[in-house]
Order: structure tokens, then C-alpha cells, then sequence
């Protein structure tokens, strides 16, 4: 009982010391695609060690945002994200991708490849899951249509597989994407996810909310819907009720789907 009670004095004096934060890098490197200065985040789990290979799980930001939110934040999702990582062992990865208002436009596109290259080659990463809420969910969909063979698995939060459906953020997407929809309905159609159905023969899942007037979330459905022709590795949860966030259990059980589905 004296042990018991010596343990219990010396954390609450010095929490710090018995329970440290896991190591976190904050990398900052050059853009291939335009030479500028751009940054994200490594959280390494508790007894990573160098020598070995390791997943990542890549988490991307909601508008507004940037690299620390998943990294920082107690939103549910956020939290979820953080415990599903560390208990797999996994590196967590959180780029800017061009905050605050990244929407997966061409440079956030190029960072995010040139981010993926870096990360395996400096940590022996050797599987990718993509994942992000809001503006981080649509991203996390729109890149593995596009670049479909790094992408282990992705997972979507609140976020929407059509951009062109999307009615606010209007100006912070024109900006990412080159043009308004009228001016680049090509690149608005390349970047919806909804699109390239075809491409998502990865393990997939995504969370939506019948109530969400921020990011509409009938398109994630449709893409789901017509992933699941050719994909038994699907999983929606969608909330009639919920509007534009997801609860902890929600966002836990979608990462933990495709988690295991790659590193089974």
C-alpha cells in the first residue's frame, strides 16, 4: 500500500516525468511543385523503434484548421484518431496540405505525394491509411481517386465526395482549385471523388450526418454505394440525426474498420 500510495504522490507532483507526450516532429521541407516552405506533423507511437517497418496513418485537417488539430484538439474525431493510431502502433502524420483552406487543389495534391515519398523513405513506412473530417474528409477521398496505388486504406469524416455540391467555402475552393466551378468544372469533376468509383478497391469508410448543412453528405453515400459493386471492404456508418461532426464511438469503429482490414 506504501508503493501504491508513493506512485500515486509522485504523479500527481510530477505527471510530466511518469507519463510523458509521445515524441512529436514538426518537419518542415520545400515543395517540389512551386519551391515554398511547407510543414506537417509526426507523432511516433510509444516504442517505435528506427530498425523496424511501421504503418501511417495521415490525417488531414478540417477548413480553418491546420497540422495540430489532430494532433492537439479533444474533438471526438480528433481523439478517436489518436487513440486508434497509438494502439496500432502506428505513426500518426498531419500535414498542413496548404492550410487554412486546403481543399485538395493541385499544391495540396503535390505536397501530399511528395509527403508520402518522404515518410517512407525516412521511417520505413510501408502502409498508408489516409483519414480526415470536414474539408480533411473530402481531401482524404479526393487524393486516393486520384493517386490510388499509396493508399492502403482511407477513411472520410463528415466530409463529401463532390465538391461541386458544396455551397459554402466557395471563394477558399476556387482559390485551391484554380477557378470557380464555372471557370474549371473539369478540375471541380477530376477532384470529386464520386467520379472514380472504380478507384477505391481499398478498404473504405466513411461517416455522415442526415443533418449536415456544412458539408452535404448525400455524395459520400452514392460513392459508397457504388464502391460496394466491386469492394466488400466498405463501411458507412451515417447518422439520420447527426449533423456536421461524429462522435467518438462512430469515428473509432470507422478508423478501427479499415485499420484492420490493412494490417490484418
Amino acid at each position: 500500500m506504501k508503493q501504491i500510495a508513493a506512485f500515486c504522490l509522485a504523479a500527481a507532483l510530477c505527471p510530466t516525468n511518469l507519463f510523458a507526450e509521445p515524441r512529436t516532429e514538426d518537419v518542415t521541407f520545400r515543395a517540389n511543385c512551386d519551391g515554398t516552405e511547407q510543414k506537417y506533423v509526426v507523432v511516433f507511437p510509444d516504442g517505435f523503434s528506427a530498425d523496424k517497418p511501421h504503418a501511417a496513418l495521415i490525417v488531414l485537417h478540417g477548413h480553418g484548421s491546420d497540422r495540430w488539430q489532430f494532433v492537439k484538439s479533444d474533438r471526438d474525431e480528433c481523439r478517436a484518431v489518436r487513440d486508434v493510431a497509438f494502439a496500432n502502433g502506428m505513426l500518426l502524420v498531419s500535414p498542413d496540405y496548404r492550410a487554412k483552406t486546403s481543399w485538395m487543389g493541385p499544391k495540396a495534391e503535390a505536397d501530399m505525394a511528395q509527403i508520402i515519398t518522404e515518410v517512407k523513405q525516412r521511417h520505413r513506412v510501408t502502409q498508408i491509411i489516409l483519414c480526415g473530417g470536414s474539408m480533411g474528409g473530402t481531401g482524404a477521398l479526393t487524393f486516393a481517386a486520384l493517386h490510388p496505388d499509396p493508399v492502403d486504406g482511407v477513411v472520410s469524416l463528415n466530409g463529401t465526395a463532390n465538391p461541386v455540391e458544396i455551397a459554402r467555402y466557395a471563394d477558399a475552393i476556387a482559390a485551391s482549385f484554380g477557378g470557380t466551378k464555372a471557370q474549371v468544372p473539369d478540375e471541380y469533376r477530376r477532384r470529386s471523388a464520386e467520379s472514380w468509383p472504380e478507384r477505391f478497391m481499398m478498404p473504405v469508410a466513411a461517416t455522415t450526418g442526415g443533418k449536415d448543412r456544412v458539408v452535404p453528405p448525400d455524395s459520400v453515400r452514392r460513392l459508397l454505394d457504388a464502391v460496394k459493386a466491386k469492394n466488400a471492404n466498405v463501411l458507412l456508418i451515417h447518422r439520420p440525426e447527426a449533423a456536421h461532426s461524429t462522435n467518438y464511438e462512430d469515428a473509432k469503429t470507422a478508423i478501427e474498420f479499415v485499420v484492420s482490414k490493412v494490417l490484418k
